[in-house]
């Protein structure tokens, strides 16, 4: 089985805040390249993680979005020529098949939280041509875009600013696939009728269902259909938090099976797909980090049939990939 996953933080979190003492190739978090490889790992989407305000003072970070932006990118380029023989850059997914023909899994640039552009439009163009595929519009925290998912309903039906809709229409302009993981409900709904008239898909690339686990990060039922009916995906998170609760802060396997299935019936098979969010959570799974996916893709076998294996672990995703980006 090969795999996609749309959303990790490990370049963000364990590389570049190590002071260059963990590198990409090898290390002890969720994710590092020998272990894709052995897990059959196709292409891995690393997250551009811009925290700020009480997040960033937690972790250290003393650094605005733009110039923290520079020194992850920076950390990624020098990734990217140290580990060439194995990994090359995809800025599409025609890419990702052509680097697959020539030996190499893909890597594709995130950003997680426009916060950057800061109500500039022609950012958007600079991020773009430095790689930028995905753009995750909020986290946390309202920027010029919108509102982040609350769980205060007025917060929640807060809409994208005037703003967010035209950085959305430039994102799909360019052919960077919107991401609306972590946006209000109000938010995700504007996303939604951009898509539909542009007839460009988007992603939630790393989400789960909020019917069964009622966290506000979550999607609705009606959102996983709006997912379905526009093309979309939607890449289910790895962490307890969005999927049993976080009783234990652990995720079993059947955790992500029961999601899987809960989200095939509501948006249909080909808006499944996988976000881990290896390296940004600290759940305990069950199978322990990105080598233990083909153990993930066996669980689902007992549910799915084998072509539908294959569209959540990578097929859809690189559709989407594909339809959504260039």
């Amino acid at each position: 089985m090969r795999f996609i996953d749309l959303h990790c933080d490990t370049i963000s979190t364990q590389v570049a805040r190590s002071n260059k003492k963990i590198h990409l190739r090898k290390n002890s978090g969720h994710l590092d390249l020998e272990r894709m490889r052995e897990s059959g790992c196709l292409a891995q989407v690393f997250a551009a993680f811009l925290p700020t305000q009480e997040a960033a003072a937690e972790v250290g970070i003393k650094v605005g979005p733009q110039e923290l932006f520079n020194q992850i990118y920076a950390c990624y380029q020098k990734e990217l020529r140290m580990n060439k023989d194995i990994l090359a850059p995809a800025y599409s997914g025609t890419d990702i098949l052509k680097n697959e023909r020539k030996g190499r899994m893909s890597a594709i640039l995130s950003i997680e939280d426009c916060v950057l552009l800061n109500g500039d439009l022609h950012k958007i163009s600079a991020l773009y041509k430095k790689g930028v595929r995905i753009m995750t519009l909020t986290w946390n925290y309202e920027n010029s875009l919108g509102y982040p998912s609350s769980p205060i309903p007025a917060d929640m039906e807060r809409r994208l600013k005037p703003f967010g809709k035209a950085a959305v229409q430039k994102m799909q302009e360019l052919g960077i696939l919107v991401d609306v993981s972590h946006l209000s409900d109000g938010g995700f709904q504007d996303v939604a009728e951009l898509s539909r008239k542009s007839h460009m898909p988007f992603a939630a690339t790393h989400s789960c269902a909020r019917s069964l686990c009622p966290h506000p990060r979550n999607l609705t039922d009606g959102m996983l259909k709006t997912i379905g009916e526009t093309g979309s995906v939607c890449g289910i998170n790895f962490s307890a938090h969005f999927l049993n609760g976080m009783t234990q802060n652990y995720t079993k396997i059947d955790d992500i099976v029961q999601c899987a299935r809960y989200m095939r019936n509501k948006a249909g098979i080909d808006s499944l797909a996988l976000g881990s969010d290896f390296d940004g959570i600290n759940s305990t799974l069950e199978f322990g980090d990105c080598a233990g996916l083909p153990r993930l893709a066996d669980a689902l076998a007992m549910y799915f049939p084998a072509e539908e294996v294959e569209k959540i672990c990578w097929k859809n995703a690189l559709r989407v990939l594909t339809e959504g980006t260039k």
